[in-house]
């Protein structure tokens, strides 16, 4: 596979940040020199530098641990804060009671059809401690598993704060899943009660997620209690279990005790999208996504309590707990959004930025390549001079699409933080720090204490240039604590590729510069003309001819060569199809030589994609062939799927 990192450097730390910056002040706090020494001796002794990160972020804990790590049950089942006891909340809002943060905005929400409001953090514990004693009040408390189905709306911050507060699980939904994956996640999970929204707008259309939840609980034998938050003003059905939320908190006291918990007690089962029917249920704890989480975000992302956060996610993603977690525990402020990035108005996203103010913003790769084809004042009517970071994660980047947002929306001025990991991860494997430079597309650092590697089939270190296998050689605080109720599952998906590091599924490589590029999922690898390919290789000269949206490169059998070249588009609007074919084919051979001319180009309205916005290639592929696409809940536009049908490879 190969591999032409951008040669030069685009943005260069300013003086002033290389001294004060939060990962300079902790490196100081380490006593040591620099970010490079901060680095080794994070990745030699990640037990040293979880403990520094604990004391450096003051981590609370009821009772201290007496370890922090404990590996005695073996490598892959490391435990964390041994002896602690600790609550994700108690870092969140019970510190901030009595400080000036208490009356300051913890929460700014627009939802779809323009209603603003807003919660000063001492507002938005009043709201949580009441709800925590609604669900105290119904019998669920520590240890019950409760499902969280709801647009990013004000409710989906209280109730997920109140679930964690009384010491349950919570299991977050997309909120555009149908019944079927509401009932594999909260089946597995054994979901006592499950929190919703009565409906939500979604471009314009009202969607009643109670539907869903009715069809879905009659297969939920544990299922005991739904709980509804009346969002829109919407005929809703109602069936014995059933409870208003505005009922359940209407004569509660809004003083809630908070769930004193061991520190590595499961607090978050998160689903994650498999290539089987089944997904894999993920076990974030307290003290794990406390203190990774923040690690990233706030010592490495800079995300400080004079920040104003936007992140347009939803509760089924991560990013979405993610950010309810890291801004409240630095003290910034959050502003959520229900709907999507660009509706009701198309550049929706930075009107965001601009009435809000937001300094710190996170968005995936796909939003800047769907601003290219938009005409540049979609983006420049906008004020976006607050910006002061942006964070991207999901779909790795093209070079023009890092170029497009570096130039139109950081104006060479603000840093793209690039971030990859996922759920398994809590966090991040690589990411960016503000004391490096910047390449296009680039990861400018390994996360620190993650013994992260580019690895060869046998486990060994590659050269600078070279393809291999992303690895992780330390477990990590944030790691998921095996798969809920399937430990070889977990095993076998992460540990067992090769022996004694975690594999985590994307292809990686450095340049000599030391810097690091995800080239996508190593399950995604073609193999033409005998040579390893990765998609991205020839998505590439596709996306750069600058007549197509999208792209995704899949391998189909071949009688001659074994496999051949499938290019999936999506094109610009006005383009004459068949001249496009022609020139898609001719770019990939000018840049890739003879033998990787597409045998098929495929023209699509849409390619299917994860709520992360990564596009599932593995569903693309099984489509066009006729096979078993496998789970499709994580699934944002399942629209997509038929028009990929009604093309299928003969």
């Amino acid at each position: 596979m190969d591999f032409k990192p951008f040669p030069d450097s685009v943005w260069q730390p300013p003086t002033a940040l290389l001294e004060n910056a939060q990962i300079a002040r902790f490196t100081r706090h380490c006593e040591l020199d620099d970010y490079a020494s901060l680095l080794r001796r994070a990745d030699a002794d990640p037990a040293w530098f979880w403990r520094k990160v604990i004391e450096y972020l003051d981590v609370r804990f009821y009772e201290p641990y007496t370890a922090i790590v404990d590996t005695s049950g073996g490598l892959e089942w490391t435990r964390y804060c041994v002896g602690g006891k600790t609550n994700m909340v108690l870092n969140c809002l019970d510190k901030h009671r009595g400080t000036p943060t208490w009356d300051k905005t913890f929460l700014n929400c627009e939802t779809e059809d323009g209603r603003a409001s807003s919660l000063s953090y001492a507002e938005i514990d009043a709201r949580v401690g009441q709800f925590a004693e609604a669900l105290r009040g119904l019998g669920l408390g520590k240890g019950d598993a409760i499902g969280l189905y709801m647009p990013m709306i004000p409710q989906v911050v209280i109730a997920y704060l109140a679930i964690v507060k009384i010491g349950a699980m919570v299991i977050p939904l997309f909120s555009g899943f149908g019944p079927e994956p509401i009932t594999v996640r909260l089946n597995d999970g054994k979901a006592k009660a499950v929190v919703i929204a009565n409906a939500t707008n979604r471009r314009g259309v009202p969607i009643d997620l109670k539907v869903a939840i009715d069809a879905a609980r009659t297969n939920i034998p544990s299922l005991e209690h739904v709980i509804v938050h009346r969002h829109l003003d919407v005929d809703t059905a109602w069936r014995n279990g059933d409870h208003w939320w505005h009922e359940l908190t209407a004569d509660q006291p809004t003083a809630s005790a908070t769930e004193v918990m061991d520190a590595d007690d499961p607090m978050m089962l998160v689903y994650t999208s498999g290539t089987t029917g089944m997904p894999k249920g993920t076990v974030l704890t307290h003290c794990g996504f406390t203190v990774k989480g923040m690690a990233d975000l706030q010592i490495m992302f800079e995300l400080g309590a004079e920040d104003r956060m936007l992140w347009m996610s939803d509760m089924g993603w991560v990013v979405g707990p993610l950010e309810i977690l890291a801004a409240a525990f630095a003290g910034a402020t959050l502003v959520i959004a229900e709907g999507a990035f660009n509706f009701p108005e198309r550049g929706r996203i930075w009107r965001l930025v601009q009435d809000y103010k937001v300094t710190w913003l996170g968005l995936a790769p796909t939003i800047a390549r769907n601003y290219m084809r938009e005409a540049d004042d979609v983006v420049t009517q906008y004020d976006l001079s607050s910006l002061e970071i942006v964070v991207s994660t999901g779909e790795p980047w093209t070079t023009d699409a890092w170029l497009w947002l570096f130039d139109k929306v950081c104006v060479k001025r603000v840093p793209i933080l690039n971030y990859t990991g996922g759920t398994e991860i809590g966090g991040g494997i690589l990411g960016c720090t503000v004391v490096r430079p910047l390449k296009p597309c680039c990861f400018n650092t390994a996360m620190p204490g993650m013994g992260a590697d580019v690895v060869n089939d046998g486990g060994a270190p590659v050269a600078a240039g070279e393809v291999g296998e992303l690895a992780l050689r330390n477990h990590s605080i944030g790691l998921t604590r095996g798969l809920w109720q399937n430990p070889e599952r977990y095993l076998d998906s992460y540990w067992r590729t090769i022996e004694g590091l975690w594999v985590h599924g994307d292809w990686a490589a450095r340049d000599n510069a030391g810097m690091w590029y995800v080239l996508g999922r190593s399950d995604d690898t073609l193999k033409i003309a005998g040579k390893r390919t990765g998609p991205a290789e020839i998505e590439g000269p596709l996306m750069g001819t600058g007549q197509i949206v999208e792209a995704a490169v899949i391998g189909v059998p071949d009688p001659v060569g074994g496999a051949a070249v499938a290019c999936v588009c999506v094109p610009i609007a006005g383009v004459d199809e068949e001249a496009l074919k022609q020139t898609l084919s001719e770019a990939v051979v000018n840049a890739m030589g003879k033998a990787y001319r597409p045998k098929h180009i495929i023209l699509v309205g849409d390619l299917p994609k994860t709520r992360t916005l990564k596009v599932m290639r593995r569903v693309v592929k099984a489509l066009l062939l006729g096979t078993e696409p496998g789970d499709l809940s994580s699934l944002m536009n399942p629209e997509a799927i038929e028009p990929l049908k009604a093309k299928q490879i003969s």
